[in-house]
């Protein structure tokens, strides 16, 4: 597998990066983990606009999806060779009513499923093109799935957004790598069920034993240097600091 961070910052974009999403590819197939603000223009830098396979929602907060909207324009409204066909968009209880309404101005409420298949997600395990698929839904204000992707005998684990769970444990565990969310300072915040800090992502990579810990979602306004020290006082495995176009086999 190949992970490609195509934006990485948490709430809203930063100066160096789009919100969260995630381009992993395996046997020619494509996936894309979110798309949140500004992430469609930074996807262009790495893959074509018709290029993507399938689409996981892990949440409908705007830093995680909102950037569907100006796809749904690129597939639809398509100068060259007509309209796109349908491409599978995994996403929580009412994917399709949450994209329709920030749009708002569709020709009419079912053209969001003229280009994409809505699929709602629940926790459980299924198939995604060569991909074995493991969801299970964590601890945030709303609907919100952390997912875990297998081939070839190698795994990869992304939190989505989520504070302290055991179902984020059970997916992370021997994880090649695991990419989770930090948007929080230890001993700074402390508001449960919402997101997490540089230390519990470590305590989570170190219980897990996974192989690499990459730290992401983490907002312009949080010091991401003091997060990455935070998970290294806890986790003896590499770690991370997601960027902007950073690339990682798997």
């Amino acid at each position: 597998m190949k992970l490609t961070v195509v934006g990485c910052s948490g709430s809203f974009p930063s100066a160096e990066s789009a919100c969260s999403s995630y381009l992993v590819e395996a046997d020619g197939f494509r996936l894309l983990l979110d798309m949140g603000n500004g992430a469609l223009g930074e996807l262009q830098r790495h893959c074509g606009l018709y290029d993507l396979d399938a689409i996981f929602l892990s949440h409908l907060h705007a830093d995680h999806c909102i950037d569907m909207c100006g796809y749904f324009v690129a597939r639809y409204y398509r100068h060259e060779g007509g309209r796109c066909g349908t491409i599978p968009v995994y996403g929580p209880e009412g994917t399709e009513k949450r994209l329709t309404t920030a749009y708002e101005d569709v020709p009419d409420e079912r053209s969001m499923s003229e280009v994409f298949d809505f699929r709602t997600l629940k926790a459980g395990t299924f198939e995604i093109g060569p991909f074995q698929v493991r969801t299970e839904r964590v601890a945030h204000p709303i609907e919100s799935y952390a997912i875990r992707l297998e081939h070839g005998g190698r795994s990869l684990t992304y939190s989505g957004d989520t504070g302290v769970c055991a179902e984020l444990g059970l997916l992370a565990e021997d994880a090649d790598l695991f990419l989770c969310e930090a948007s929080f300072t230890h001993g700074k915040e402390d508001i449960p069920d919402l997101h997490l800090n540089g230390r519990e992502a470590g305590e989570f990579a170190r219980a897990g034993r996974v192989g690499r810990l990459v730290l992401t979602h983490i907002p312009p306004w949080t010091d991401a240097a003091r997060n990455v020290a935070d998970a290294r006082e806890v986790y003896e495995g590499q770690v991370d600091l997601a960027h902007a176009g950073a690339v990682y086999e798997i």
